[in-house]
């Protein structure tokens, strides 16, 4: 279960759905339990409300500089987080840092999709590679059957508007057409549902959530639910998951979503 994960990295902690999901783990009795919470700049403004949440668990949260658009960043921070994991290996990666931009095909441009390209899938792709051999010691050292979120699993926060079976239903009600955000994390989509089959004998479970329209800097002030909800939402189906479930695009309920 994902509250059982002892060992957790989450990109993009330092606010939003990530500050909320640290702040519900840490939470969350585990004896011995370690949450790394990745943010590009641990010291700047927008990263205190993470530091406060760090103090209040000493031992527990150690904040740590990850850029997913920066590769020398992803690498030093598998070093410094395997420093700490030992043996015993990495139980759950949350790749949840992303960007979101409002452009459609007549304002997109070489930059905005390429900027978004790189946090929303490359940023994950090269995050779940460096942190892989962790994840595969949690796993073979586990002596747990099957796939779980308390085992080894990657979780690669998606949305609703990745769907293509949805594109017409989704323009007609979100204000923005978000052209990059939507294609980038189709692209994530189809990242995951590789991994899924690459690392299935290695004991990985992979999956895909949505984590609803959510009142936060990227969902905005008019998003349906707040962060609370929709992260105490996936926590529970992260709880849930079994290797039936790994590949699998689900929202912050357990429903599954259409490709």
């Amino acid at each position: 279960m994902a509250g059982k994960a002892c060992n957790v990295l989450i990109t993009g902690a330092n606010r939003g759905l990530g500050l909320e999901m640290v702040k519900q783990l840490a939470e969350t009795s585990c004896p011995g339990r370690r949450i790394f919470a990745g943010c590009r700049d641990p010291s700047a403004p927008k990263s205190q409300s993470l530091q406060e949440l760090a103090k209040q668990h000493p031992g527990v949260i150690h904040v740590i500089r990850l850029d997913v658009a920066d590769l020398s960043s992803i690498k030093e921070s598998a070093k410094q987080v395997g420093l700490f994991l030992g043996k015993d290996g990495l139980n759950l990666l949350v790749n949840n840092a992303g960007m979101a931009t409002h452009e459609d095909m007549k304002t997109a441009g070489p930059k905005e999709m390429q900027d978004t390209f790189n946090t929303n899938i490359m940023g994950p792709m090269l995050v779940t590679k460096e942190f892989l051999p962790y994840l595969r010691e949690a796993a073979k050292s586990s002596g747990e059957p099957g796939m779980s979120c308390s085992k080894a699993a990657v979780i690669n926060i998606s949305t609703i508007l990745a769907s293509i079976a949805k594109v017409p239903e989704t323009v007609a009600f979100f204000p923005v057409f978000a052209l990059p955000y939507r294609i980038s994390k189709a692209g994530l989509n189809m990242l995951t549902v590789c991994n899924a089959v690459e690392f299935k004998d290695d004991g990985i479970l992979f999956a895909l959530l949505h984590p609803g329209w959510v009142q936060t800097d990227m969902g905005g002030a008019g998003g349906a639910i707040d962060a609370q909800e929709s992260v105490s939402g996936m926590l529970r189906v992260m709880s849930d998951l079994t290797e039936k479930q790994s590949g699998a695009f689900l929202d912050y309920n357990g429903q599954s979503l259409p490709w």
